[in-house]
């Protein structure tokens, strides 16, 4: 029978806060990711 360790488990937890972190980057870049280019574009573009 396996025994689990709180220090593993503690691990897992921060590797599934990365990759749900991650993943919302991920989400957010492809919606909102052209209308980001443009805005960086625009603020070279006045100088």
């Amino acid at each position: 029978m396996f025994f689990f360790s709180p220090q593993g488990q503690g691990l897992v937890e921060y590797a599934l806060l990365i990759l749900l972190v991650g993943i919302a980057v991920i989400v957010l870049l492809s919606l909102y990711g052209s209308g980001v280019g443009n805005l960086f574009s625009n603020i070279i573009a006045s100088f």
